[in-house]
């Protein structure tokens, strides 16, 4: 009898500690019930000045054949690089974006009684594309001036931006972050309840877009200046973030 005791004894305290750690633990009214969530939104903005330009710029020449009109665009491409690096553009900031050989066609117009005749080549078009980055920014008015004078015909894209943006875009980050839970915050508290922890953070991000440039205004503008007027303005990096939150009531 006196061993059964013993036994029951040490089976009812194991009882007792098993229901002390489940006591322990966080009491739910149903296990089987979603956990309440509350998602909001945020934005953050962060302004910087560039100090960066990507200007794209393109040569194009016609010809009566394909070899004249590559020699007339070497020639005149040549001189744009070379302009380039006078200028104090490096090397490692010059990149061909775009080349292409293309002929031109005549097509018949046919009178009446007459047959359909097939078009021919009446001479070939090479165009050669060059993407300049300008670190310089007090330089990019020099640097479209002497392109346009040296034989740059088109093109038409500018784009401001930063060599290493990536401290604005972490600013841009806490700002959406302190957005997101600021409206949280407000929700829950006109609501009576309280934030719990997070369950999910997603993030969108944009980038400042290109500025597009007409050729012709561009060649214009050119013409009447020593150096084309340019303002670079300021570049704004968004960041969007979604959260959700458990809704501690």
């Amino acid at each position: 009898m006196a061993l059964i005791s013993r036994r029951a004894i040490s089976a009812g305290v194991a009882t007792a500690i098993a229901a002390s750690a489940l006591a322990a633990l966080p009491a739910r009214a149903d296990d089987n019930r979603p956990v309440p969530t509350i998602t909001t939104n945020g934005e953050g903005n962060v302004d910087v000045a560039p100090d960066i330009a990507i200007l794209g710029l393109g040569v194009v020449r016609e010809a009566d054949t394909a070899r004249a009109a590559l020699d007339a665009n070497n020639e005149a491409m040549a001189e744009v690089i070379k302009a380039m690096k006078e200028s104090g553009v490096e090397g490692r900031d010059l990149q061909t974006s775009g080349f292409s050989i293309q002929p031109r066609y005549e097509y018949h117009r046919p009178k009446e009684g007459e047959i359909q005749r097939p078009p021919r080549i009446v001479g070939y078009t090479v165009s050669n594309n060059l993407t300049v980055r300008v670190r310089e920014m007090s330089k990019i008015g020099e640097v479209l001036d002497k392109s346009v004078s040296l034989g740059v015909n088109s093109g038409g894209n500018i784009q401001f931006g930063n060599d290493n943006p990536k401290d604005a875009i972490d600013e841009a980050r806490r700002k959406a972050m302190e957005d997101a839970m600021r409206r949280a915050t407000t929700l829950t508290g006109a609501a009576g309840v309280k934030l719990g922890r997070i369950q999910n953070i997603s993030e969108s991000f944009n980038r400042p877009s290109p500025m597009p440039m007409v050729a012709g205004r561009m060649m214009a503008d050119a013409a009447m200046e020593k150096a084309v007027p340019v303002e670079g303005g300021e570049n704004t990096y968004t960041v969007n973030v979604t959260v959700t939150w458990e809704l501690d009531q």
